[in-house]
């Protein structure tokens, strides 16, 4: 059978073209959307150690750990049959989560606590909750929510495989679920990661290149600024949320995280490290401009890391002074 290639459309590459100015940087972006992502797996440390897990990997595939700092991200090198990973017997005892490196990325910036209380707004189907719990150790609790009912056994399974002990979930529509528990429940952190229009999942998804349209990025942000600043207020003080998506687009990222800023005078944006290249987030698009604190944002781009896209964004509540000041 002939492969058939998808091509942007017309708008979708302008876009891109504005956002990637350097020709060349464009141009690696234009070939690497049409290549198959690499294969990473996240060793799932509730049940087994990294180097355990490499040693019994190891006698199947080409397996490395390209991070010295986060030895539970591995990428499988061997070419494999479709849907190996899925099958293979570490994967179905729970030993392993197959994520791809950028999904990695919103828990790293997170960096969860022992004991901690955690919510995962946008929970299915449990990459980034399970991630969570190996970095709680099981301890603390994770409110883990979505609000279609069949992401939500796909959710349940996933942290059942995993051996998650320390989650509850819940069934509801993020705004709401914030609205009930604003008055009753706290959170040390928080994780939003925003349903989206999905620019950064072309290598995956590329039938991401047929259903993109500019309309879905408008209807997408308002639920986004909606979902976003219905969870701020469930943040303790001195506590941090991350805002992420798999998109590129500004009306998703930067307009979102600027809308919440000017919404709540209390938030600032943290510097985000992590193990992989990213760029600042951009302080103006079309005719609007943004908040300078935007630069500590996150943009990640597929030819900087062979990887998909990605935006995260760190907000943290400001400590008040004896004078009610903030600090």
């Amino acid at each position: 059978m002939k492969e058939y290639k998808y091509n942007p459309k017309p708008e979708f590459e302008a876009r891109m073209r504005k956002l990637l100015t350097n020709k060349e940087d464009y141009l690696a972006y234009s070939e690497i959307i049409h290549t198959l992502p690499r294969n990473f797996i996240r060793c799932n440390t509730l049940k087994i150690s990294s180097e355990d897990l490499i040693k019994r990997l190891s006698k199947k595939w080409d397996v490395e750990q390209p991070f010295s700092d986060n030895k539970e991200i591995m990428l499988v090198k061997s070419k494999l049959a479709p849907g190996e990973l899925g099958k293979a017997e570490e994967h179905l005892l729970g030993f392993y989560y197959v994520q791809e490196l950028s999904s990695m990325l919103s828990v790293l910036a997170l960096l969860p606590e022992e004991n901690e209380r955690v919510l995962d707004l946008c929970a299915s189907p449990g990459s980034k909750t399970t991630q969570i719990a190996c970095f709680l150790k099981n301890s603390g609790t994770i409110l883990a929510n979505d609000k279609d009912i069949a992401r939500i056994v796909i959710l349940a399974s996933n942290l059942e495989r995993c051996g998650v002990a320390n989650s509850i979930l819940t069934r509801m529509q993020g705004d709401n679920l914030c609205e009930r528990l604003k008055a009753r429940m706290q959170f040390d952190k928080i994780l939003v990661d925003a349903p989206c229009s999905g620019e950064g999942t072309l290598r995956s998804s590329p039938k991401t290149f047929l259903m993109w349209n500019k309309k879905m990025i408008e209807s997408v942000s308002k639920l986004q600024k909606k979902l976003l600043c219905s969870a701020i207020p469930l943040l303790r003080e001195g506590g941090s949320l991350v805002y992420s998506t798999c998109t590129h687009a500004p009306e998703e990222n930067e307009e979102v995280v600027d809308f919440a800023l000017k919404q709540f005078p209390n938030l600032k944006l943290e510097e985000i490290k992590l193990p992989v290249k990213s760029r600042d987030g951009i302080l103006e698009w079309e005719d609007k401009k943004f908040s300078k604190e935007l630069v500590k944002a996150r943009r990640i781009y597929p030819q900087d890391n062979d990887s998909e896209g990605f935006f995260l964004a760190k907000f943290v509540v400001q400590h008040k002074n004896s004078d009610g000041d903030e600090e």
